[in-house]
Parts: structure tokens; C-alpha cells; sequence
């Protein structure tokens, strides 16, 4: 296929309305359009296999962009592709409410497949999709068979992208991983919004892609759409190495600001976008406008996705009748299912006091028997986390020391689906992953992020390592389900809490063995779900209430015996969520907290919080300050978090 006079008609398209969005809105960044359009639609219109009547079909590639400041471009092609953006949505470009917001948004917008503008994280959570390509393709084909699963990850990256330190621990991972189905379109403009990319960003990208296992094309001239298209179809070919390909290109292309670092993110002027149609050869001074003739390409682009995806369900149902066995199977990926029953195990299947972090490593491999997408593992802390698969090994992923990769790769899985992923560090290193929660948060994907290690529990490892601030952080989070289970049947329930939901969500789970509540199972079953329960109740009359989550809840009991012998009655209630609880109904929650009575909670971090959660009759033991090193024990009663602390501050509420 050569290039004819169509292809830059559709090329200068897609560059002129970014422009004239950014125009109109007089906001926006219209560097990139204009000088990877022509990267953009060579993918587009050669390569990319796409359905704009079904946009989340599962076998579709993946066009991530992650430079999402170029989101002008992005709604210019799927406006073109039909993907059911108006030329009124184009016009309203960064206005409140509008289909085109000022950065991609997933689920906001039909053919945006993620949330970008964090640099660096649409680059990290390609390399995501790609590995969840890459195990439901090893699940789900057969030898002897056309592959089911069968696309390409496509991402478009910037300078910007490439300098995060996420970059780095992605594209390592890819490498390793052996991700040849993941292809980077890097533009390649040497421009930043300070200037040239020389001031800070000088290494030699070749190699370091190289050093990393990746496969490295080059392209002189990021306006030739065959050599750009010679590229791909030879990264296509590499069946086993990422491909990153380096393309040259003009920032501004064309405009009277190219090449310099004022059109990364000003908006042209009119008589500047009038001069750049004008470069471009623009058969019009309109606002808006498209040839006929490239419309037609488009539309018939489109029409070459739409035979794909009724060639792809027709070998779906061949499959279906040849390998019935395993079509269930790939059924169960494809829909996510989750079997009625799956955490229902017998009450010996805990027998003795556990971590949760020990409780979880049960539960992954209870439940891994009746879910085959489930895939996880740590960052390079399998042994201490428990989250390593012991009867499927292979469905055990090896993250590295890459907390922040790890974050994104979760998110990548989690949005291509397939498979439910998760992904396990210390709850102190969340830290690390906060730009990828947040992101998890923002797109309500259901990635889970497993926290061990949750408390001054940590003990010896002192400050550095016992988290603080951690779990009111993560709360602050909108749209994040923090869990953190008291003993190993919350655990349990929390795991359940966590699949069934399809969000992202947080589990904080203990170091330090604790209890079994077996003898309260029937209430954790169904108080976990809604966030927080009673767990215990005095058999005198009520006259305080302690609220606790994890490893504290256990001090509740000890405290109350304290204050049971001084005659007071006491109410134990088990928080292992705020947000789930905050979802329940007034009548649920003002049955487990009675508003006439005044509450104590005990949580070994910051205590910032609970009075916006147990209302300003409370009191708090908790720690607002960081910890310190020694055994558990000690560490705990030092800072006091202890029964006897717990009990005292019920007294004086009492008062």
C-alpha cells in the first residue's frame, strides 16, 4: 500500500480540527497533534484492528495515547473512525460536561481505552494490557487452531513519557516479560515545555531500550507514513521482544511555532492556525472542515474493523463447537464469572491463629480453582506476602522491585480483562504506587492491591517501614475501597468484597498472627460486605462503643473485659471498611453505631479520620507521630495502642 494525495488529506484532517478544538476552546496542546498525526494514523488506518459498533470487543489492539495532553488528536480519529463523536463534541472541546475533556478519559468517552495525562503511566499500563493479552492467549488458543486471542497493544509515547522513572521499571518488565505483541510509537521531537529536551533528558534512548530487551526501529522522517508503516509491520514480526519505534518528528508541524516549545501547549492563534492550513497545502479557511474524500477513506477503514469482528465471533463459535471444554473456560475469562460458592470453604479450613497476610495466601489459592483469570504476585516479597500461587505456579507474576510499574501493570490487566489481577508490596511502599491507585480510582477498573505489612507491627524494621499515614491516605482516595480484616475469616470475606465488586481496592493485611473469630463467622460473612458489623455485645446495658480495624480489633475484647469488670457495657464493632460502610443506608449504619452512645476506636495509624467517620461524641487511640524500632509487642504498648489505653480513654469519655 502506498501513500496517495487521500492519505495527507487525512492526515491534515485529523491535524485540523486538533487545531481548531484547541482554537475554538482556546486551550489545549496542539503540538503533538500536528506532529504525530501522521504516526497516529498509519497505525490507524494500516494496522489497528477495531470495531467503532462494538468498541470494547476483547479482541480488538489496543491504541493507548500516552502523551494524553495530544488528546485533540485522539477525538479527531475517533470523530473520523464513527465512533460516535459529533462534530458539536469536537466544538466543545474542554468545556464542562463535553465528551471531549481536556485529557482522555476511560469509560467517559467510547474508543479511549484509559485515563492519560500522568506521564508515563499510559506507556506503564500498555505493558499491562500487552501481558494480559499474553496470558489469556496461553489460556484461551489452541495449538491446532486460528488463535482466539490474537492483538496488538499499540501506545504512543512523548519525550515527557519516556523521562518518567515509571518508564524505566515498565519497559523492564516488558522486556523480561517477552511482550513482543507491545509496540511503542515514540515521537521523537526533542522538545519539552521548558524547551529542548538537551537541558535534562540527553541518554542515548536506543540503547537503554536496547540494555532492556526491546527490539529498536528507527524512522528519519515522522512524516512518512511508509516508513513508518515498514516499521510496524516489522515489529509486528518480532514474536518475542517489545518494539519501541523511534520516530523523528516536528513539534508544531507545519505552524508558524514548529520546533519550538510555546506550541507544546499554547493554543495557535487564528491567524496562526490560518497560516498553518495554509503550509499544509489546506483546500479550506473553515473551521471544522473535512474533504469528502477523506471522510470516504475513513468510513471504509471502518468498515475493514467491522468485517474483522464478524470474522472474529464466527471463529469464536467455531471454537465453541470444537473445544467445548475449554470454551467454558474461555467464557469464564471473557465475563469474569465468579462461581456462587467459591468462599464458602468448611470453618476448619482455619484451624489455628493467622496473619491475614497468611489468611490471604489461603484464600488466592482457594479461590484460584474456580477463577482462571486470577493472576498476582509481588514486588519481589512472594515469600512475605503470601500472594505466590503454589499448585499453577506460572499464574504467579514476578513484579520485580517496581512498586510503581507494578501499580500500572495491575491497571493495564485489569482494563483489558481476561484476567483479575493483583499485586502485593508492604503497605509502607504504596507510596511508591499512588499515581497508578489514584488513576485505578479515577477509571473504577477492578485492579486489587494487596498492602501486608500494615502496621507498627512491622516491629524491628522501625520507622521506615511501619506505615502511618498509610490507610487514612488510601481512604482519602475517591472511588477506593480500602479493607482491612481483623482476623482470617475477614480475610476471607474481604477477598470475596474485593472480586465481586469490579473496582479497585486496597487490602491492608497484618505481619503478626492474630485470633480466629470462627465463632463469629455468620456476622463477618455478611458484616464485611457493608463495611462495618457488630461483633460483640455486654450482656449488661450498652454504655460505650469500640470501633476497630485489623489487628486492633483483638484489643477491643481485652478492653472490654477491663471495662465489663468495672460494670460498664460495651458494644465491639469491627470496621473493616469506611467506604462500605458509608454506602449502607442510614438504618444499617445508625444500627451498628447508636448515635446516644459515645465511641472509642483504636487503629495503629494516624487517627485524622475516625471523628469525621464516628461523629465528635469519639475518642481515638491511635498514632500520630511516626514509630520505632523493637518487637511487636513492645512497640505497640511504647506508643499505646494497648487494651488498658483503649479502656482508659472509654473512661473519660464516660466522665
Amino acid at each position: 500500500m502506498k501513500k496517495d494525495a487521500t492519505d495527507e488529506l487525512c492526515i491534515n484532517s485529523i491535524r485540523t480540527l486538533a487545531i481548531d478544538m484547541i482554537g475554538k476552546a482556546n486551550s489545549g496542546h496542539p503540538g503533538i497533534p500536528l506532529g504525530a498525526a501522521p504516526l497516529a494514523y498509519t497505525v490507524w488506518s494500516r494496522h489497528l484492528k477495531f470495531s467503532p459498533s462494538n468498541p470494547e470487543w476483547f479482541d480488538r489492539d489496543r491504541f493507548v495515547l500516552s502523551a494524553g495532553h495530544g488528546s485533540s488528536m485522539l477525538y479527531a480519529i475517533l470523530h473520523l473512525y464513527g465512533f460516535g463523536l459529533t462534530m458539536d463534541d469536537l466544538k466543545n472541546f474542554r468545556q464542562l460536561g463535553s465528551l471531549t475533556p481536556g485529557h482522555p478519559e476511560y469509560r467517559h468517552t467510547k474508543g479511549v481505552e484509559m485515563t492519560t495525562g500522568p506521564l508515563g503511566q499510559g506507556f506503564a499500563t500498555a505493558v499491562g494490557m500487552a501481558l494480559a493479552e499474553s496470558l489469556t492467549a496461553k489460556k484461551i488458543n489452541k495449538k491446532d487452531a486460528e488463535p482466539l486471542v490474537n492483538h496488538f497493544t499499540y501506545v504512543l509515547a512523548g519525550d515527557g513519557d519516556l523521562m518518567e522513572g515509571i518508564s524505566y521499571e515498565a519497559a523492564s518488565l516488558a522486556g523480561q516479560m517477552k511482550l513482543g505483541k507491545l509496540i511503542c510509537l515514540y515521537d521523537s521531537n526533542g522538545i519539552t515545555i521548558e524547551g529542548s529536551t538537551d537541558i535534562a533528558f540527553s541518554e542515548d534512548i536506543k540503547k537503554r531500550f536496547l540494555a532492556q530487551n526491546w527490539q529498536v526501529l528507527e524512522v528519519e522522517d515522522g512524516n512518512d507514513i511508509e516508513e513508518i508503516d515498514s516499521a510496524i509491520r516489522k515489529a509486528k514480526r518480532e514474536e518475542e521482544k517489545p518494539s519501541i519505534i523511534i520516530a523523528k518528528t516536528h513539534i508544531g508541524f507545519g505552524s508558524p511555532k514548529q520546533d519550538k516549545a510555546s506550541v507544546h501547549g499554547e493554543p495557535l492563534k487564528p491567524e496562526e492556525i490560518l497560516a498553518t492550513k495554509e503550509k499544509l497545502g489546506w483546500p479550506s479557511k473553515e473551521s471544522f472542515f473535512v474533504p469528502d474524500e477523506a471522510r470516504e477513506r475513513f468510513a471504509k477503514q471502518a468498515e475493514s474493523g467491522e468485517k474483522e469482528l464478524k470474522s472474529w465471533f464466527k471463529l469464536w463459535k467455531k471454537y465453541q463447537e470444537q473445544y467445548q471444554e475449554n470454551a467454558a473456560i474461555a467464557q469464564s475469562l471473557l465475563s469474569k464469572e465468579i462461581p456462587e460458592k467459591l468462599f464458602n470453604p468448611d470453618n476448619a479450613f482455619f484451624d489455628k491463629p493467622l496473619a491475614t497476610r497468611e489468611a490471604s495466601g489461603k484464600v488466592i489459592n482457594l479461590i484460584a480453582k474456580g477463577i482462571p483469570g486470577l493472576a498476582g504476585g509481588a514486588a519481589d516479597l512472594g515469600p512475605s506476602t503470601k500472594t505466590n500461587f503454589t499448585e499453577e505456579p506460572e499464574r504467579t507474576l514476578h513484579y520485580g522491585i517496581r512498586e510503581h510499574a507494578m501499580g500500572a501493570l495491575i491497571n493495564g490487566m485489569a482494563i483489558h480483562g481476561g484476567i483479575i489481577p493483583f499485586g502485593a508490596t508492604f503497605l509502607v511502599f504504596s507510596d511508591y504506587m499512588r499515581p497508578a491507585i489514584r488513576l485505578a480510582a479515577m477509571m473504577q477498573v477492578p485492579s486489587i492491591f494487596i498492602f501486608t505489612h500494615d502496621s507498627i507491627g512491622v516491629g524491628e524494621d522501625g520507622p521506615t517501614h511501619q506505615p502511618i499515614e498509610h490507610l487514612m491516605s488510601l481512604r482519602l482516595i475517591p472511588g477506593l475501597t480500602v479493607l482491612r480484616p481483623a482476623d482470617a475469616w475477614e480475610t476471607l470475606y474481604a477477598w470475596e468484597a474485593a472480586i465481586r465488586s469490579g473496582k479497585p481496592v486496597c487490602m491492608a493485611l497484618s505481619r503478626q498472627k492474630l485470633p480466629l473469630l470462627t465463632e463469629y463467622r455468620a456476622q463477618i460473612s455478611e458484616g464485611v460486605k457493608k463495611g462495618a458489623y457488630v461483633l460483640y455485645t455486654s450482656k449488661m446495658p450498652s454504655q460505650i462503643e469500640l470501633a476497630g480495624t485489623g489487628s486492633e480489633v483483638h484489643m477491643l475484647f481485652d478492653a472490654a473485659k477491663i471495662l465489663e469488670k468495672k460494670g460498664i457495657g460495651v458494644r465491639i464493632i469491627s470496621v473493616p471498611s469506611f467506604e462500605l460502610f458509608m454506602k449502607q443506608d442510614e438504618e444499617y449504619r445508625n444500627s451498628v453505631f447508636m448515635p446516644n452512645l459515645p465511641k472509642v476506636s483504636a487503629e495503629a495509624g494516624r487517627t485524622t479520620g475516625w471523628t469525621d467517620f464516628l461523629g465528635h461524641s469519639s475518642s481515638s487511640a491511635g498514632i500520630d507521630r511516626y514509630g520505632i524500632s523493637g518487637p511487636a509487642g513492645k512497640v505497640y504498648e511504647a506508643l499505646g495502642i494497648t487494651a488498658e489505653a483503649i479502656a482508659a480513654k472509654a473512661e473519660e469519655m464516660l466522665k
